[in-house]
């Protein structure tokens, strides 16, 4: 009886324990974020799991993606179907290339421009452009790309689909980018140093030159860097601006490909996007740790000693 009764008290109290030990593990901030980190790590093996295989599938030997035999590059450049020479691939990828690139050199410089002249003109003007800004930032592209597609198509009939309405349309696009970024900047760096500049001698144009844009060059970099990686594996944009064959990027070969019977080759495509735009991010990133190494205390120290 005595032993019956302990048994049961003991259980009780180990029950006790274990729902007192859940609830101070429950309440305690300071605990490891164990469902967190699951749910994070969770995340990203399901985003990144298709892409690595993806990109496993492009060394494949055979033809067919059910087999896998590693490594090959007869996808990238060996085989007639290759990434290389396949004409149509070839001519997607350097499309893709120009738009990018294009589109980053147009509407980097016009984005830090819109940036300056907000930041400095003040008003219901302003607001009306920054707002102008901010909408074709978060417009679902479907639909400014079908506006712009009717706009190039009964408006202006002398601009023809293709290159030049497609680099039209990501630069209206993209150009929010660096406004948005360098914008920001300018609102952490203040007026002070163009202020201090200007008090030791130098004109506006100077301060600007010689101050403030070596202080905006880490947005201007990643502004570029997010240009170039959202225009070359834009769909939308291009897809209703593209005009003949030779137009069509590789984002458009990639759909239009795998509506059928898609070979590694297209693989091989996927994989040269993902690895140019690390690519580039990776350069921007060494260019900024270049370029702002030794930029503490500088800027209008930096003039000043130019004077």
């Amino acid at each position: 009886m005595s032993e019956g009764v302990l048994t049961e008290s003991s259980t009780r109290a180990m029950t006790r324990g274990r729902g007192g030990f859940i609830r101070r593990w429950a309440r305690d901030p300071w605990r490891k974020p164990t469902i967190l980190a699951t749910i994070t790590w969770g995340y990203l093996a399901w985003s990144l799991l298709p892409l690595l295989i993806a990109i496993l599938v492009s060394f494949n030997h055979t033809r067919d993606s059910s087999i896998v035999h590693l490594f090959s590059f007869q996808w990238w450049w060996s085989d007639p179907d290759s990434l290389l020479h396949d004409p149509e691939l070839h001519t997607a990828v350097v499309q893709s290339l120009k738009l990018s690139i294009t589109t980053m050199v147009i509407a980097v410089p016009l984005g830090v421009a819109f940036a300056l002249g907000i930041d400095r003109w003040h008003g219901r003007p302003a607001t009306g452009i920054n707002f102008v800004m901010l909408l074709s930032f978060v417009m679902p592209e479907i639909i400014l790309g079908l506006s712009l597609f009717f706009v190039f198509t009964f408006l202006l009939k002398s601009v023809p689909l293709g290159t030049t309405a497609q680099i039209l349309g990501l630069v209206t696009f993209q150009i929010s980018y660096p406004v948005i970024i360098v914008r920001a900047r300018l609102l952490t760096i203040g007026k002070e140093y163009e202020e201090a500049a200007m008090d030791l001698g130098a004109t506006p144009k100077q301060s600007i030159r010689a101050v403030l844009l070596p202080l905006l060059y880490p947005a201007i970099l990643a502004s570029a860097a997010i240009v170039f990686a959202d225009t070359i594996d834009d769909f939308v944009t291009v897809r209703y601006l593209s005009g003949p064959a030779s137009s069509e990027p590789l984002s458009v070969k990639i759909y239009n490909f795998a509506r059928g019977q898609p070979s590694p080759a297209i693989n091989a495509a996927a994989t040269f996007m993902l690895v140019s735009t690390i690519i580039v991010g990776l350069i921007a990133y060494v260019i900024y740790r270049v370029i702002t190494k030794g930029q503490h205390g500088g800027g209008v120290s930096d003039f000043a000693t130019q004077l």
